[in-house]
């Protein structure tokens, strides 16, 4: 509830509602949201460990790898135990700053993750476009700064967003109809204008989601014109076969961020609240729990690693790309 005294900047603090209209289903709620975070973090963990110690996996395409499960690690954490709170003790509140910190590592790591989704495309590019130099051009240094470059993109990039929400106005009500701060739901409990901020909003989606796009398909149009073009249907075969993850990867990641991008700003009463907000929550779990399953399905290499893992000892495995 707010206070006499929480009114313009001086707002202390925010209600996190949980799911709109699903009050009464929290604790139901919870249970396959628990296990889906559960699933992630154990998986992503185990990713970690196995390409750390697998020698055979210290690879450009696992290094990559290796950023998406750390990525997906922190985009769950950021949320989900604040969630759960919300879900089991029904503590609602989130001091102002702590929202706006919450709402910053939210928005970084989900623009980390199109990023390095971005640069396992331009890995499986070059794997398949250029194979001879292909350890030539992605050395270890090279994928050193590739993946800084990446951070410091979305840390910069969203860097303004708690300074201009900071600065707004918030006359009205406290109560954000969501389980963590997410940015447009905050924005819209302002009383200023937020046309600055949807402008800044929009730059920052296309720089981030768009230009990641942009080279995702780039690198698969390119691809497909390399495999197309290869004699060997056993060839073409183990070509695609290679992007098949990658391509799962992306799908499980893009199409939950598209609904829920285009439903805080262009879905107005079309979609449900209940309904937007859990898409909005499988967003940050979703790719988390998904990935180290279609990775460890997909890939010869760390299925055997897996398996050797449980049976003791270390892995040999082909170098091919």
């Amino acid at each position: 509830m707010k206070t006499p005294n929480d009114t313009g900047n001086t707002l202390r603090q925010f209600i996190l509602n949980g799911i709109p209209g699903l009050e009464h289903a929290h604790i139901w709620i919870s249970f396959p949201f628990f296990s889906m975070y559960l699933i992630g973090m154990v998986g992503n963990c185990g990713l970690l460990y196995i390409i750390w110690t697998e020698e055979a996996l210290h690879r450009p395409m696992y290094y990559f790898l290796s950023m998406l499960s750390m990525t997906d690690i922190v985009m769950g954490t950021s949320t989900m135990p604040k969630a759960f709170c919300i879900f089991w003790l029904d503590v609602k509140e989130i001091d102002f700053n702590s929202c706006l910190v919450q709402m910053y590592f939210v928005h970084t790591f989900t623009g980390m993750e199109s990023g390095v989704l971005m640069l396992m495309a331009l890995d499986r590019f070059l794997a398949i476009c250029y194979p001879l130099r292909y350890a030539t051009i992605l050395t270890s240094p090279i994928i050193v700064k590739a993946g800084m470059i990446t951070f410091l993109r979305g840390a910069v990039l969203i860097l303004p967003f708690p300074f201009l929400v900071r600065n707004m106005q918030y006359c009205g009500t406290n109560i954000i109809a969501h389980t963590y701060c997410d940015h447009m739901a905050v924005v819209k409990l302002s009383c200023s204008s937020i046309r600055l901020d949807a402008i800044y909003g929009l730059t920052a989606a296309l720089l981030i989601g768009g230009f990641d796009i942009f080279c995702i398909t780039v690198s698969y149009f390119m691809i497909l014109k390399a495999v197309v073009g290869l004699s060997s249907k056993e060839a073409r075969s183990k070509a695609f076969g290679t992007c098949t993850a990658h391509i799962c990867a992306i799908t499980i990641s893009y199409t939950p961020a598209f609904f829920t991008f285009f439903a805080h700003r262009f879905g107005g009463h079309n979609v449900a609240p209940h309904v937007h907000i859990i898409m909005a929550n499988l967003y940050l779990l979703l790719p988390p729990m998904m990935n180290p399953i279609v990775y460890g399905v997909k890939t010869k290499e760390i299925r055997e690693s897996v398996l050797r893992l449980f049976h003791g000892g270390k892995i040999m495995v082909s170098h091919s790309h």
